[in-house]
């Protein structure tokens, strides 16, 4: 934990000082082959930022949401649209993700209650609502536009959509930011992906 290459923002604990539970310590290993690993590590560092007591739930979500796109036969983000109108690849993928996440704590012998409210969180990770669901999703927005910088570039490479398309997805995990001070820390991170584009 800690900071990762972020210098406008003080770390949210004094190095060496992180607390770490056992599940999370384990959630960390479970996500290490994950080839997006650091977004998930950076959500849980950013809230972190947020939040310094975030709880257990929290933080467990924030390094698991994505981990559906780990596993083969996940739905397939349509790039000819716009992110708004990709709405129910995110509810699809929100609920693989949980489903696997929910599954994965069963096994470790996790509380009922922990595992109800990691799949409540990562569920609405994609849209907020509640005040945790809301630090969950603006962590993601922010982990998103400091890890995927050159995004809009790698897509549009692959020809998987154009340059302006990858960029609008960086406008969209930035303006559904609804948390004043995260909506803060990611202006400059927003700014770096449009200059790349400039």
């Amino acid at each position: 934990m800690g900071d990762r290459r972020r210098t406008a923002l003080p770390a949210p604990v004094a190095a060496g000082d992180d607390v770490v539970t056992p599940l999370e310590a384990a959630a960390e290993e479970w996500i290490a082959p994950y080839w997006n690993a650091e977004h998930l590590r950076q959500t849980r560092d950013w809230l972190l930022v947020l939040e310094p007591e975030a709880s257990e739930a929290l933080r467990i979500a924030a390094l698991t949401h994505d981990i559906e796109r780990h596993f083969p036969g996940g739905p397939a983000n349509d790039l000819s649209v716009s992110p708004e109108d990709g709405m129910d690849y995110r509810r699809v993928h929100s609920e693989r993700s949980s489903a696997f996440v929910s599954g994965w704590l069963r096994e470790q012998g996790a509380d009922a209650q922990l595992i109800a409210d990691v799949q409540r969180l990562i569920l609405a990770h994609e849209t907020g609502g509640a005040d945790d669901e809301d630090l969950l999703q603006a962590a993601d927005s922010l982990s998103f536009l400091e890890v995927n910088v050159d995004l809009p570039e790698r897509w549009a490479a692959e020809g998987r959509c154009s340059l302006e398309r990858g960029i609008d997805q960086h406008r969209w995990m930035f303006e559904r930011i609804s948390l004043p001070r995260a909506r803060e820390a990611a202006q400059p991170l927003y700014e770096r992906v449009q200059a790349r584009a400039a």
